[in-house]
């Protein structure tokens, strides 16, 4: 049990605080509610880019990492299709440095020229280096288009096309700023051993003066039901061939998202799981393969990954995935699978919790689910999963016309 007290700013900043006198190191996470599917189509990959010019320097403290360093403290930030958070640990006598900090750049970023060029290009590198030199590396650059016609879920979060960070504005980056950047749209969680009036006082003291947005309409358009299979075949230079396949499934939240989660573990993570045992143990079609499901907060998608044994045909491999599939959805989990698959939800979900920025940032991004306490109560769904829900929603989920296929083979 994770316990908290929480708070809100006037400027609609919201606050959570999490006592735990164990440590003398307290957590402070910020997630604000962007990410990649808050851009449009002409201007992908800024909230990414966002994420570095945030430590490119406020108006008052042009080194963001220095005055951190100097008391000790770390910092570190990700940035996914939903969200982009920002998170610190630090001695705790020093959380004032913490509050100083995050509010300049939340009101008072450095828009230099020199900063935007910089990190330009360091995120140009990253994508060069992470997207096109690398095995693999522009997978998901595939896969996205191929999965998604309408939602912007269809780039990844360094972009739909790197041009547009080339070409990317000051105008335009000031206006994402303005636009995303505010106290209404961020969750601030501290965590450690604090007081709950003084984090009060700190965030008034720090927080309370920046003005809220008012221009936070979004219109992320919907994905509509797919109604024929899609495929797509790539060659690369690459060691192995390898299949992914995708299907839609539901939303974060969802009564059918544990549900989902539970299926992508039984089918594939592990080596127990049917998936492995069938394909690489008994057939030794695939050197490796697993299952798993993209967790994003709208409608998002389960895969399934795998790279073929050296001289099996992709077409072989592709009808053996869909059998397996087919199998698990006409057939009753027995209560022995599920119940191994529930206890190791259990024991990750305990060692997600266990330090004091890991419950920081669960926290955050419960609340921006809507609800917090989430954290203590959704492992109650997870348990009560049963066997006839999961084949319900498998059949609902596996079926020819809800199916992204990539072929991506060696030259």
């Amino acid at each position: 049990m994770i316990e908290y007290q929480s708070f809100i700013l006037d400027n609609g900043l919201k606050v959570l605080v999490h006592k735990d006198a164990t440590t003398p190191v307290v957590a402070m996470n910020i997630v604000y509610n962007v990410g990649a599917k808050d851009e449009v189509s002409e201007l992908t990959g800024f909230a990414h880019l966002f994420e570095h010019l945030m430590f490119g320097g406020s108006v008052n403290i042009p080194k963001y990492d220095e005055p951190l360093q100097k008391v000790g403290g770390e910092n570190n930030a990700f940035t996914n299709n939903d969200i982009t958070n920002y998170y610190l640990t630090l001695p705790k006598e020093n959380i004032e440095t913490a509050f100083w900090i995050e509010s300049d750049r939340m009101l008072n970023l450095a828009f230099s020229k020199k900063s935007l060029e910089v990190q330009r290009s360091v995120v140009i590198e990253e994508y060069k280096q992470r997207y096109l030199n690398q095995p693999y590396g522009d997978l998901w650059l595939l896969m996205r288009p191929l999965i998604y016609k309408v939602h912007p879920y269809q780039w990844a979060t360094i972009g739909k096309n790197i041009k547009h960070i080339e070409d990317a504005k000051m105008e335009d980056v000031k206006d994402f700023y303005k636009r995303f950047y505010n106290p209404n749209n961020a969750i601030m969680v501290i965590a450690g051993d604090v007081d709950f009036e003084d984090i009060k006082s700190l965030s008034q003291k720090w927080f309370g003066s920046i003005n809220k947005s008012y221009s936070l309409d979004r219109n992320i358009p919907m994905e509509p039901e797919q109604k024929e299979a899609r495929f797509l075949k790539v060659e690369r230079n690459v060691p192995a061939n390898t299949i992914f396949k995708a299907y839609h499934t539901c939303d974060r939240m969802s009564d059918d998202y544990v549900t989902t989660d539970i299926i992508s573990d039984l089918l594939g993570n592990g080596k127990s799981s049917q998936l492995h045992q069938s394909l690489v143990v008994n057939k030794k079609l695939f050197n490796s393969i697993s299952c798993f499901i993209s967790g994003d907060i709208h409608p998002g998608t389960i895969y399934v990954a795998g790279y073929l044994a050296d001289g099996v045909l992709p077409e072989e491999a592709d009808t053996a995935i869909v059998e397996e599939l087919d199998s698990f959805k006409n057939n009753i989990i027995d209560d022995k699978s599920l119940q191994k698959v529930k206890n190791k939800f259990l024991a990750a979900r305990e060692f997600s919790n266990l330090s004091i920025l890991d419950k920081a940032m669960n926290l955050a991004y419960y609340e921006l689910l809507g609800d917090a306490n989430m954290v203590n109560t959704e492992v109650d769904k997870y348990m009560k999963v049963d066997a006839e829900n999961i084949q319900k929603i498998a059949k609902s989920i596996f079926t020819v016309n809800n199916s992204n296929t990539l072929y991506y083979l060696k030259k």
